[in-house]
This record gives structure tokens, sequence and C-alpha cells, in this order.
């Protein structure tokens, strides 16, 4: 996967609700009502990780959730972390449609 520039991930993230770039990653928090909602959208998450074979930085915190995403081998972001985030925004969202 190629490395995006800093000019196409600002780009990408002035469409993305909620992202930021900050230290050589895409991220983003989410606060929810317990931590019963928080680890239910984790599980969620981590399903849809195992599909996409792309796995994020996160922590949990009761409530809070922090995701980084960053591709590994590729040592910046790519196409593979605004996929991911992408799909992690619509898990998020689910059930406010």
């Amino acid at each position: 996967m190629e490395k995006l520039n800093e000019r196409t991930i600002e780009e990408r993230l002035d469409k993305m609700e909620g992202w930021v770039y900050k230290d050589g990653a895409i991220e983003t928090s989410f606060q929810f009502a317990d931590f019963r909602e928080a680890f239910s959208k984790m599980t969620l998450i981590a399903f849809e990780c195992e599909a996409q074979g792309h796995h994020p930085d996160w922590t949990n915190v009761y409530n809070n959730l922090t995701i980084r995403l960053n591709t590994h081998d590729a040592n910046g972001i790519t196409e593979k972390d605004f996929r991911l985030a992408h799909s992690i925004w619509q898990i998020i969202h689910e059930d406010s449609k």
C-alpha cells in the first residue's frame, strides 16, 4: 500500500467528522453511555478489523474509546486506514440511522 502525503491526508480528513491527523496517525475518540456500550462497539469494530486485516491502536477507559490508525508496513497513512476509519464511523453511528 502506498503511503499518502500530508496534504492528501488533510484533504481526506476535512471530509471526515471527528478524525484528526496526529503524530503520524489518524485519530478519533468516542464517548458512550457506559462501559457496556463502549465494549459492545469495540467488539463490532474488532470483527471488522479482522475482516479487513487491519488493526487499530486503541485505548478504552470506562466509556471512552480512542482509536489511532496507521499502516505500519508503509510507515504512515494509506488508503487502508481511511477504509477502516469509514467502517468504524459506520459501526459507531449505526444505531442513530
